[in-house]
């Protein structure tokens, strides 16, 4: 009995031993160390528990990634965790070395990330690396996790410019004010045109005179358009119904129109000069240019419009001037100097979210997406890119989005603002139109009434005593109708 006790207590002995052994030689091991420990690596499982290793290479860009207390952190690098998670790996995260995303050196051999991946020195890069044609050559792509585009960060005050003199009419479009303009008219010649039909607006026209005369109809609407109540007053159905529905119009433009031009003063997007690439070339105060190496920059050496060729002339002559080695380097010389950035869209958001001096200029050029950059012969690029579709599917893509693109100036930022077109109006004019149609069947009927009662009396058909009291309020002339009248006797 005291010898099977002592075997047992000695093999469980050498067990403990073993197992303090083999865990102080994976706190030792220095690939484990730079896995889960080093600033470069966030990722706590490594190696021990059988799970494949990827080198990920990356590079230093807010949000993307960040170093804060000697940790890595950003939107890349919490997708990255969240495709660990999914495809069962660990990882060690590096910085590129040159600082580059990847672009053909003068040798012939590739820079950056891309550059990397190549010489086997990293896995896989995720970064915000742009997916173009020469990369996909050499390297391969996953499905793009943003989407993007190339726009034109400024300085809010190097592009300003003073207000039009008639900077008033640029809440409404050309065309919205000449449908404003048609829609007056047609509604006061409608007042003057059913004022002279209704008989409750004049009884007697030989004895009797009309005040809604032409230019007091013209009159009435403007005091309507300043809302203002203005005379004649109107006494008819008919013509109570046209100004009414009139009124209604005037207060909902109003309201569209202050509400337009507010919202006009406080974005001050009309401030803009820049609003286009050919907006940019046709200035000279600005200098203008890109990230050397960058998918932007050969974007506009391959294009065959004739304004990116003069962008890309422009800047390769002044590559000394104009190009900049960080995104940061970019922003920073935004603010201090004239000069504009030309780059990805999503990242000028966020700049001009965070620093409320900058803006985007409208127009976006070139869309295309950023994507994982693995090797051509690598087996994770079909694995991360169904993982990444899975992510965008499941809402975590927008939720990281969101994370990280929310900063303390976006309760300053708004939205851009352009002139109310006639088709937000639409309804509006159509209710217009449907009134001035009720108005002037109400007017008919109101004749047509006294028509019938009259020919009663002096025993004529209906329709002789319409046309003559028609005539009669219409001011046709008794002559013409008395020759009608003679002639046809004659050829009886």
């Amino acid at each position: 009995m005291d010898k099977g006790l002592h075997f047992t207590f000695h093999v469980i002995t050498t067990m403990l031993l073993l197992r303090g052994s083999s865990q102080a030689g994976e706190k030792n091991d220095p690939k484990m160390w730079a896995a889960s420990k080093s600033g470069f690596g966030t990722d706590s499982r490594g190696p021990g528990e059988g799970l494949p290793t990827l080198t990920v290479t990356t590079i230093l860009e807010d949000p993307y990634v960040m170093v804060r207390s000697a940790e890595l952190e950003g939107y890349c690098i919490d997708l990255l965790k969240a495709l660990a998670a999914m495809l069962h790996f660990s990882y060690k995260v590096k910085v590129v070395g040159d600082g580059q995303y990847g672009a053909v050196s003068s040798t012939g051999n590739w820079t950056g990330m891309i550059g990397e991946i190549l010489r086997q020195e990293a896995d896989i890069a995720v970064a915000p690396l742009t997916v173009t044609s020469a990369r996909e050559e050499v390297v391969s792509f996953t499905t793009p996790f943003l989407q993007t585009g190339i726009g034109i960060l400024l300085r809010k005050d190097t592009v300003s410019q003073e207000m039009s003199f008639f900077h008033f009419l640029a809440p409404f479009s050309k065309e919205t004010w000449t449908g404003l303009l048609f829609a007056y008219v047609l509604t006061c010649f409608c007042l003057f045109l059913v004022a002279r039909l209704s008989p409750c607006e004049w009884n007697e026209p030989k004895n009797e005179e009309n005040h809604f005369t032409f230019l007091n109809s013209l009159w009435f609407g403007a005091g309507a358009l300043a809302l203002q109540g203005v005379t004649p007053r109107p006494k008819a159905l008919s013509v109570r119904v046209i100004a009414a529905v009139w009124w209604l119009f005037t207060i909902a433009l109003l309201a569209a129109y202050i509400a337009n031009f507010t919202a006009l003063l406080s974005s001050g997007s009309e401030q803009l000069p820049i609003q286009t690439f050919e907006d940019l070339v046709k200035q000279r105060k600005l200098e203008f240019g890109t990230l050397e190496g960058s998918s932007t920059f050969y974007y506009f050496k391959n294009s065959k419009n004739p304004i990116h060729q003069m962008i890309y002339e422009y800047m390769d002559k002044r590559r000394d001037q104009v190009l900049v080695k960080t995104y940061q380097e970019a922003v920073q010389r935004v603010l201090e100097s004239n000069y504009a950035f030309i780059g990805e869209s999503i990242s000028q958001d966020l700049a001009a979210a965070r620093h409320c001096d900058l803006i985007r200029a409208p127009e976006v050029i070139g869309a295309r997406g950023f994507g994982i950059a693995t090797t051509q012969a690598s087996l994770w690029t079909k694995k991360l890119s169904v993982a990444v579709l899975k992510l965008r599917e499941s809402g975590d893509l927008d939720y990281l989005r969101n994370k990280w693109w929310e900063t303390s100036c976006l309760h300053k930022s708004r939205e851009r603002w352009s002139p109310l077109q006639p088709q937000a109006l639409g309804g509006l004019f159509l209710t217009l139109a449907i009134g001035l149609a009720l108005g002037v069947i109400a007017a008919v009927v109101e004749l047509s009434n006294k028509s019938r009662h009259a020919a009663g009396h002096v025993k004529k058909s209906c329709c002789s005593v319409f046309t003559e009291e028609m005539c009669t309020r219409l001011r046709i002339k008794e002559n013409t109708r008395q020759s009608q009248e003679t002639s046809g006797r004659a050829n009886a």
